[in-house]
C-alpha cells in the first residue's frame, strides 16, 4: 500500500512537469466588445514570450498565459477584439510535428468562425520557422496567420514580446497584409514561412529571409508591403506522420547513420550534403542502399543560400545522386524539407511522384 501511494505521488509530481499540448481544449477568453473592430484570435503555445526568470534557478521557465500576454499590451484592444486560446505553454525545443498537426487543426477550427479575421500564434523562436512552415502547408484557411514570439523573456528589462504581439495583431487587421500565407513577424519585419530562418541565437533581429527578402515591414499602425508570396502548396495532415530522419553528411561520414536509420524503420531520409548537394563516396553507397529498401531520400545543403543542383558527376555528386533516385530538395532548408517529406509520403502512390512537391514549393527549385 505504501509503495502504491508513493507511486501515485511520484506520478502526480511528474505530470506537473510534462508539457501539455492541449490546454486550449477549454473555453476561449474573449476580450473587448467593440463591434466596429475586427476579432483576432491569440493562440498561445509558450516560448520565451511566455517565460519568466525562476528566482531559484535564475533561468527562464514557462510562466505566462495568453491572457497575461494581452494584459502586457494594453494597446491591443484599441485595434481589435481578442479571442485568447491557451493551447499549451512549452518551450519550443519541446515542440513536435505531432503537436503542430494538432495546432493546425485547432487554428482551422477557430478560423471557421466568420467573425474572426485571423490568428496570431505565440510560439518559441527555436523551432518557430519550422512550425510556421508546417502550418503554412497544412492549414485550410486563407485567413492571415502570424507566428510571433520574443528573444527576451517577460522578466527582462525591455522584453520584445509586447511590441511583437502588437505588430502581429496590426498585421492581421491590415488589408495590405493579405495572401501572404503564414508568416513569422518579429522585430517589425514580416517573413514568409517558406524562407524564414533563425540566424542569431540571442539578437532581436534573428529572423531573416535570405535572398528572397522580407514580405513587409510594420511601423506603428501601418504595414508596408515589400514582396508577394512566391508559392502555394497545401497537403492534408495524415492520421500518422511518417518517420523521416535528418542526417548531416560531413567530411569523413561513413554512411553508418543512414543504414541505422533504415534498419530502425525510417520511411524517408533527408541528407544534408555540402555545397550544391554533394556527399562522399561512402555516404553515396549508403544512400543507394536506402533507396534499394524503398526509402525516400531527399538531398539538401548546409549552405545558407542557393539551390541543390545536379552539377557534379563523381560518386556522391548531385548528378549521380539524382540518377540513383534521390530527390534534390532545391533551396528548402533541411528541417523544413523533413516536414514536407513527412507530410508528402502518405500522399504518394509511388516515390517517383515526390519530386513534384519539391518543384512546386517554389518556381526557382529545378
Amino acid at each position: 500500500m505504501y509503495r502504491f501511494a508513493l507511486f501515485l505521488v511520484c506520478l502526480l509530481i511528474g505530470l506537473m512537469f510534462v508539457p501539455s499540448a492541449f490546454a486550449g481544449a477549454g473555453k476561449p477568453e474573449n476580450i473587448g466588445g467593440n463591434q466596429k473592430l475586427p476579432t483576432v484570435a491569440i493562440i498561445s503555445t509558450g516560448g520565451t514570450i511566455a517565460e519568466k526568470i525562476d528566482p531559484a534557478t535564475k533561468a527562464a521557465v514557462p510562466a505566462v498565459s495568453g491572457s497575461d500576454l494581452i494584459k502586457a499590451v494594453p494597446g491591443l484592444i484599441k485595434i481589435a477584439n481578442l479571442r485568447v486560446v491557451n493551447f499549451c505553454n512549452i518551450d519550443s525545443s519541446q515542440m513536435t510535428p505531432e503537436i503542430w498537426a494538432k495546432l493546425s487543426r485547432k487554428v482551422d477550427e477557430i478560423l471557421k468562425d466568420p467573425k474572426v479575421a485571423g490568428a496570431v500564434i505565440t510560439h518559441g523562436t527555436d523551432t518557430m520557422a519550422e512550425g510556421a512552415f508546417f502550418l503554412d502547408i497544412t492549414l485550410k484557411t486563407n485567413k492571415p496567420v502570424v507566428f510571433v514570439g520574443a528573444m527576451r523573456n517577460a522578466s527582462e528589462l525591455s522584453p520584445d514580446g509586447p511590441p511583437n504581439l502588437l505588430n502581429a495583431v496590426t498585421q492581421v487587421c491590415s488589408p495590405a497584409a493579405r495572401n501572404w500565407g503564414v508568416t513569422v513577424t518579429m522585430n517589425q519585419y514580416v517573413n514568409s514561412a517558406r524562407y524564414v530562418r533563425k540566424t542569431q541565437t540571442t539578437n532581436l533581429q534573428t529572423f531573416q529571409s535570405g535572398e528572397k527578402g522580407y514580405l513587409g515591414y510594420i511601423v506603428g499602425e501601418t504595414v508596408f508591403k515589400i514582396n508577394d508570396r512566391s508559392y502555394k502548396l497545401k497537403l492534408p495532415i495524415p492520421e500518422k506522420l511518417a518517420r523521416v530522419d535528418l542526417i548531416p553528411a560531413c567530411a569523413g561520414s561513413d554512411g553508418s547513420l543512414i543504414r541505422a536509420a533504415v534498419k530502425l524503420g525510417a520511411k524517408g531520409l533527408v541528407i544534408e550534403g555540402v555545397g550544391a548537394g554533394n556527399v562522399n563516396a561512402k555516404v553515396f553507397k549508403a544512400i543507394k542502399y536506402a533507396i534499394s529498401k524503398n526509402v525516400a531520400v531527399v538531398i539538401t545543403s548546409d549552405v545558407l543560400n542557393g539551390p541543390v543542383l545536379p552539377l557534379y558527376g563523381d560518386a556522391g555528386g548531385g548528378e549521380q545522386l539524382q540518377k540513383a533516385g534521390a530527390v534534390l530538395g532545391g533551396s528548402l532548408p533541411s528541417r523544413k524539407t523533413r516536414l514536407l517529406l513527412m507530410l508528402a509520403l502518405p500522399n504518394l502512390k509511388d516515390l517517383s511522384e515526390l519530386k513534384k512537391y519539391f518543384n512546386s514549393i517554389s518556381g526557382e527549385e529545378q
